[in-house]
């Protein structure tokens, strides 16, 4: 079942800290924290996958909300959609653990934003995934430009071009035969 509980918590926690002037900016890292409950574990005890996609959601939330994005997709009619994801898994979080959720941006092109985001627990990174994410119009569902989303936020003549791995993964991304 989906975290609703800890989802409006992370949204009245992000909330806050703009109240409190700790706003981000686009290229900012936000920073989150959670602790693995009995909710969040698989039969050996430990943080179940899907999950880990579930915690990077409230992860990203936060980035939306203290970046100024959350306002805009309101007053917009926007949403934000994940359009693919590669995702390594390093070390096992266990039942209990306290959890450190980083997101930032790493690239921008035409259409999609590239955001990274990294948990960590007892100080070791437990995961990363890179997502192809965009910001969408509710009504026809189609994706918007970035410069449109981003001049939304008043940031104007911005480039965070992909590169290293980053520009990799798209490339070979774009070889991947998607079943009919």
């Amino acid at each position: 079942m989906y975290p609703f509980i800890r989802l409006g918590t992370s949204i009245a926690k992000s909330m806050l800290s703009n109240r409190q002037g700790k706003t981000l900016a686009i290229t900012d890292t936000s920073e989150v924290h959670y602790v693995c409950n009995i909710n969040d574990i698989d039969n050996f005890l430990e943080l179940n996958n899907g999950r880990v996609l579930t915690l990077f959601d409230l992860g990203r939330n936060d980035f939306a909300i203290r970046t100024g994005l959350g306002k805009q997709l309101i007053k917009n009619r926007w949403g934000l959609v994940v359009a693919g994801s590669t995702i390594q898994y390093r070390k096992r979080v266990r039942l209990l653990d306290k959890i450190t959720i980083k997101t930032r941006l790493v690239a921008v092109d035409e259409r999609w934003f590239y955001i990274e985001q990294v948990m960590m627990a007892k100080g070791k990174t437990t995961s990363q995934v890179l997502l192809r994410t965009g910001v969408t119009n509710i009504k026809t569902g189609r994706t918007i430009p970035t410069k449109q989303a981003l001049d939304a936020l008043g940031i104007t003549d911005f480039s965070l071009p992909p590169t290293g791995w980053v520009k990799a993964w798209i490339e070979a991304d774009k070889l991947r035969e998607f079943p009919d």
